[in-house]
């Protein structure tokens, strides 16, 4: 189930917001200011939070910033009264993943919605693709010959310092091979700091990366430790490092460089120790050609290349993982695990799988909420739409 949050003084406006998300299936929560709202955020699980922006006891932007400084990823939509537009364009610039106005239409809430519940899939997806959990970090699934030189090659190189660059599809997995080289490195009782170069607004990404000092710009009201010292002495992950900007990518060439970072606004010198492992989606070379990366960073973060196939090229395993989400949805729902007939399992390995392991599960939960007690071959016919 699908859980979301909602926020605002106005009673009205919680009840309706109440009212149109549950006749969508959705799980809804209430909370009638930004405190109450905020404690629930920390105590309890939520896929999305709509907030109205200026409430009582603790406003969005507030929020946000606590949020934020705590490490606590959900996407939050942020709701913006007449006259609050410039303050819900902060809102988002400081991680909200975007705003509607009072009162709110339809069907721009609704796509809003469901937008923000896919970016909360991207993030946590590759947490949900396997079948055991060791050491704290759940195991990469599979048997094919791909996943099985990914295994070996992580053996080889989580113990040693070598940057590492992770290629592949998005919802491919590439987050979970970060995850395993950092839990069999030497650096594992340290602190594993992830960070998502595309979810960061260009303006943003250096104070997020090296922080920065109060006072440093116009919303920068306390000081605030950077990615690269909290991840001091362990590993720093920057995911989709290809969306990095031009001039972020120079001041992360330089830390590399000399194992020293500066806060933005700040002149003293900090002393940074830590194991760098990169991803993306995209072609760096052709990035390169074209002028959006640089060669020099480049050739510092590609020591070992690990590429994730996708899951077209690896259909041997959809076996594996059919078996495994159907064990794992059915878990989360509370009911009785489904059985697929064989038949079923032939018409998924015909599938283009575009989306990868983020959309066979997708599928797989689909299956088992529209099909019967067995997911059949005529299930997949009716409920799995062909990709060309």
């Amino acid at each position: 189930m699908i859980n979301i949050l909602v926020i605002d003084d106005e009673k009205s406006i919680r009840k309706a917001l109440h009212e149109i998300l549950q006749s969508e299936g959705y799980n809804v929560e209430e909370a009638a200011d930004g405190r109450e709202g905020y404690n629930l955020i920390k105590a309890k699980k939520y896929d999305c939070v709509l907030s109205d922006i200026k409430m009582p006891k603790m406003d969005g932007i507030e929020m946000l910033d606590k949020l934020y400084n705590e490490g606590i990823e959900v996407p939050i939509i942020m709701i913006s009264g007449h006259g609050s537009t410039d303050t819900a364009v902060e809102a988002v610039k400081k991680g909200a993943f975007d705003y509607i106005s009072k009162p709110p239409d339809l069907n721009r809430l609704l796509i809003t919605v469901r937008n923000a519940l896919d970016k909360g899939s991207l993030i946590t997806e590759t947490k949900k693709l396997h079948a055991k959990v060791n050491g704290g970090v759940q195991d990469i699934l599979g048997e094919s010959p791909q996943i099985l030189a990914i295994r070996a090659t992580i053996e080889r190189v989580a113990p040693t310092e070598a940057r590492v660059l992770v290629t592949g599809d998005n919802g491919s997995g590439k987050e979970l091979v970060a995850k395993w080289i950092h839990e069999k490195s030497n650096r594992c009782s340290k602190p594993l700091i992830e960070v998502n170069c595309a979810a960061i607004p260009t303006e943003l990404i250096e104070s997020e990366l090296f922080g920065h000092e109060k006072g440093s710009f116009t919303s920068a009201v306390k000081q605030r430790i950077g990615k690269f010292e909290q991840a001091d002495g362990g590993t720093l992950f920057l995911d989709e490092i290809g969306d990095m900007s031009y001039p972020a990518q120079a001041k992360v060439l330089r830390a590399l460089q000399e194992g020293k970072i500066t806060r933005v606004g700040g002149e003293k010198e900090i002393d940074v120790n830590v194991r760098i492992i990169t991803a993306t989606n995209k072609d760096l070379q052709k990035e390169i050609e074209n002028n959006n990366f640089r060669m020099d960073l480049f050739h510092r973060l590609n020591v070992i290349t690990i590429h994730v196939p996708s899951l077209n090229e690896r259909k041997s395993d959809i076996p594996i993982l059919s078996n495994y989400f159907i064990n794992q949805i059915c878990n989360e729902y509370k009911i009785k695990p489904k059985e697929i007939e064989p038949g079923a399992l032939v018409k998924l390995l015909s599938h283009n799988w575009t989306g990868n392991i983020r959309e066979l599960r997708n599928v797989i939960e689909r299956l088992i909420i529209l099909s019967d007690s067995k997911i059949t071959p005529l299930d997949i016919d009716k409920f799995v739409t062909p990709v060309n």
